[in-house]
């Protein structure tokens, strides 16, 4: 997303620092680029890596400023953001072919996505305003509110799970969006994460997205202690995006075909993914 406030520049490089001195310590011939390792102390408490191996390769639109994604009843289902442009849409694989949409209130910058039982609820960024959609026909059903920015969104058995770029996740009831309870996503030695943008449960852990980086965060969600990193530096290496803001964001998860796909924003292509074991920072 583009942000219109400044970067939170101390804690967003903290963040890459620790994720490159994982990186760093579990396979010494990373680029330069990135940071070096964390002190010893700390090094020793980093997460697992995970790196990923492209298992396919699917159109997406360059025009789709993505935001949110997911999949639901073999369809792959997108939020797309900018004041003026922002819609939710459901999307065929196979051709990246917008085959339904509904828009979002030009004034409002769409954000994350998520499904509940038979609707689909998308964020907005500044208006607090949470869209409720009937996931079949995409005509709106109602809002919710919700208090400060609406970055990514996600659900599980018992509710959505909320993301506004700091290091607080709230969990909400699906129904009214009244808070249930939070948690602050952190790596192993206690850091705090911000920039959490996209959200997406995968078999029973939450992935992240880092906003502006290479890497998928998986957390625990039961305390958001981060329990492994995603390398996807390869996948931004083939996009070439000369655009800043075309930055790796989506993630959606096929719960019963056990199929991952990422993808960015303005990016040409979606992937499908394998994850291979985790690497285990050397001591």
């Amino acid at each position: 997303m583009t942000r219109r406030h400044p970067l939170r520049a101390r804690s967003l490089a903290a963040c890459t620092a620790a994720m490159g001195a994982a990186l760093l310590l579990a396979a010494p011939a990373v680029p330069q680029a990135v940071p070096a390792p964390a002190p010893a102390s700390r090094a020793t408490a980093t997460p697992p890596v995970l790196t990923v191996s492209v298992t396919a390769r699917y159109p997406h639109d360059t025009t789709a400023f993505t935001e949110g994604l997911i999949w639901r009843d073999g369809a792959l289902y997108e939020s797309v953001g900018y004041e003026g442009r922002s819609d939710v849409r459901r999307v065929r694989l196979t051709d990246g072919k917008v085959m339904a949409r509904a828009t979002i209130p030009a004034a409002q910058f769409g954000e994350g996505l998520a499904a509940w039982k038979g609707e689909l609820v998308s964020l907005t960024w500044h208006d607090g305003v949470a869209h409720r959609w009937d996931a079949h026909t995409l005509k709106p059903t109602g809002e919710n509110r919700y208090t400060g920015e609406g970055w990514g969104l996600a659900s599980d058995a018992q509710g959505f799970i909320l993301g506004d770029g700091s290091p607080t996740l709230r969990f909400l009831d699906p129904v009214s969006f009244a808070e249930r309870r939070r948690i602050g996503v952190h790596m192993p030695d206690g850091r705090s994460v911000d920039q959490i943008n996209e959200l997406e449960m995968v078999d029973g852990a939450l992935f992240a997205n880092v906003w502006r980086t290479p890497f998928i965060l998986r957390i625990d969600p039961a305390d958001g202690r981060v329990t492994g990193i995603v390398d996807l530096r390869p996948l931004v290496a083939e996009v070439k995006a000369r655009n800043p803001d075309a930055v790796l964001n989506g993630i959606a998860y096929d719960p019963v075909g056990k199929r991952l796909f990422v993808t960015g924003k303005l990016w040409p292509t979606l992937f499908e993914i394998r994850l291979t074991p985790a690497i285990a920072p050397k001591r």
